[in-house]
């Protein structure tokens, strides 16, 4: 179909947000991806590899980005927001956010910046266990490929001296944040999630104890561009561990945090055990767990690592973490539900499977949207706007693209009814 002129926006560059960019855009219209990270892929580019094939995100994600950059009908901002939206005439008049990256379009990403740059930043992608430069590449296949500056620890003009090896002109540290007008037919809110932030579940030691990591940091320790090249290790002392506790519904299903399932993160830690054994079988993995929650097409697979040697599920909710004393070791407390005994179990590592929160909150969004009781938005708001993935529900990443490839299909008939 060539181009007819009606424009979606689609807020958000996950997984969600770029498959109902391309499917809109492939079908003829033109589409505007707004993300506010360095980089499109959101958190499926941060994983090790995703249900149901079971393969690096990058897989699937090439093969995306191909599309985007083949398509003249597709248009994305990076390190942008949409900052309001105005109906008007039967579209809306949005406005765009862009926050300056410091690096223009000249960038090659040769590398040679982050040579010579001396300040160090957490990295955010790796979820702070190692450290960028300053000036960084978000991740090995970041699109776009161009470095970003971090503003809060970059020295400026006082340094420069990425300025002065690039012999591109592709660094601008005097680069302002702009304004971009457009006219959008629909908008596709695809916000995505955030991991529930372990910090606020005081009983079970993250942020006390470094051994205690959660399951996105998992992902990023058992990926080969993670900040230990693959290697599953302690963080503390960078061992393997002989042993490792999974903790689900961290905060969960808890009413003083989430009151609702994830629905995926049973699967995630069966592939987390999976990824411990396919380092070394002979690491001991418990899994305490309240209830064992899969999709149906993901049954065998949790059969297969729950029947694995040196894999033990204890039905209980995990009432404490604690240090084992001067040994270096973690005891988890529970209540076997089906014994009724106390168990306490001394491991080398605890991973907390945290849950999906909604990333946009209804009431801060500049559009006005509902949400249901755990913060996720309702499927569509006003005329013309619609939901898709995560920011409507917690779901893997095959429902997501299924679901994005429907939202494109419900914006294109909320035009066409106009």
């Amino acid at each position: 179909m060539s181009d007819n002129g009606n424009t979606i926006l689609v807020v958000g560059g996950g997984i969600s947000g770029m498959t109902t960019a391309i499917e809109a855009a492939e079908a003829g219209y033109k589409a505007v991806i707004v993300e506010k990270k360095s980089y499109l892929g959101g958190r499926v580019a941060q994983m090790n590899k995703y249900f149901p094939k079971l393969c690096p995100p990058y897989c699937g994600m090439e093969i995306n980005f191909r599309r985007i950059r083949a398509n003249p009908n597709i248009r994305s901002y990076t390190l942008a927001e949409l900052e309001s939206a105005r109906r008007h005439n039967g579209s809306y008049k949005a406005t765009l956010r862009i926050q300056p990256r410091f690096v223009n379009a000249k960038c090659t990403a040769c590398g040679e910046c982050e040579k010579v740059c001396p300040v160090e930043r957490p990295n955010d992608f790796n979820f702070g266990m190692d450290k960028t430069k300053a000036i960084y590449f978000p991740h090995d296949m970041a699109m776009p490929v161009r470095y970003a500056i971090d503003e809060a620890t970059c020295q400026g003009s006082s340094c420069a001296k990425c300025v002065e090896v690039c012999q591109y002109g592709a660094i601008q540290l005097d680069m302002q944040a702009e304004t971009v007008e457009l006219e959008a037919d629909a908008i596709v809110m695809a916000t995505g999630w955030d991991p529930y932030d372990a910090g606020k579940i005081d009983n079970l030691g993250f942020g006390t104890h470094a051994d205690v990591i959660t399951n996105v940091m998992m992902e990023r320790l058992a990926a080969g561009n993670g900040p230990t090249g693959g290697k599953i290790q302690r963080p503390s002392d960078g061992k393997e561990p002989a042993s490792v506790a999974f903790v689900q519904c961290a905060g969960s299903r808890d009413e003083n945090h989430m009151e609702h399932c994830s629905s995926i993160c049973c699967l995630a830690t069966f592939k987390h055990i999976a990824y411990l054994h396919d380092q070394n079988p002979e690491i001991q993995a418990y899994m305490f767990y309240i209830d064992l929650r899969a999709q149906g097409k993901y049954e065998a697979f949790v059969q297969s690592v729950s029947a694995q040697e040196h894999t033990t599920l204890i039905k209980g909710k995990v009432a404490k973490i604690e240090t084992d004393g001067d040994a270096g070791q973690l005891v988890v407390t529970a209540e076997n539900a089906v014994t009724g005994e106390k168990v306490h179990q001394t491991v080398d590592m605890i991973v907390l499977a945290t849950g999906m929160e909604p990333a946009a909150k209804a009431g801060s969004l500049p559009v006005s949207m509902d949400s249901e009781q755990s913060g996720f938005l309702l499927p569509s708001g006003p005329e013309g706007v619609l939901t898709t993935g995560v920011a409507k529900k917690p779901t893997d990443v095959a429902s997501c693209t299924q679901d994005a490839t429907a939202a494109a299909l419900k914006a294109i008939q909320s035009i066409l009814r106009r």
